[in-house]
């Protein structure tokens, strides 16, 4: 056997939703490279919403990290002002809504397509299945021998021509 002192390591692997806040403010600082008052900042503006323990202390998620390096990117890289930067995730965020929206109602069209099909070939098969029992009681006959006009025979025996599309 090993020697009773040594120890063996293990990894282990926790995954955490990404809105879930788990980093304290001098963590999330050093995640996103900025200065922890940079960080109280940002929340005074309304930029991030860090959640809060239950004695009130900061915690910041893997979402919200990942949004101070946004704004961190904005500011330094595109030299956008805090205002630039509200205005950019405002519009972002409009953005989502507006692709929500236009995903319903392309999802919506599809559906009313697929519907609009199966009830013109329900109303087709209605009307067949209608002109089949016509037929059968010899109240229609072929018009002058061509099978795609029908024509209704009136009780005097007249013969009147029905026009329908040529669907």
């Amino acid at each position: 056997m090993g020697d009773p002192r040594r120890r063996t390591r293990s990894n282990i692997t926790i995954e955490v939703d990404a809105d879930r806040g788990v980093f304290m403010i001098s963590v999330a600082a050093e995640l996103a490279d900025m200065h922890p008052q940079t960080l109280r900042m940002y929340e005074s503006r309304g930029l991030i919403e860090p959640k809060r323990s239950p004695k009130g202390t900061r915690l910041y998620s893997h979402a919200d990290v990942e949004r101070l390096r946004r704004i961190q990117q904005m500011t330094n890289e595109l030299g956008l002002n805090l205002a630039g930067v509200e205005r950019v995730l405002e519009l972002e965020l409009e953005l989502e809504h507006e692709k929500r929206r236009y995903e319903e109602a392309t999802a919506k069209l599809e559906r009313l397509q697929a519907e609009t099909v199966v009830m013109r070939e329900q109303l087709r098969a209605e009307m067949q299945a209608e002109i089949d029992k016509l037929r059968a009681r010899n109240e229609i006959v072929p018009y002058r021998g061509r099978t795609t006009d029908i024509v209704r025979v009136e009780p005097q025996g007249r013969r009147i021509r029905i026009e329908r599309d040529p669907d």
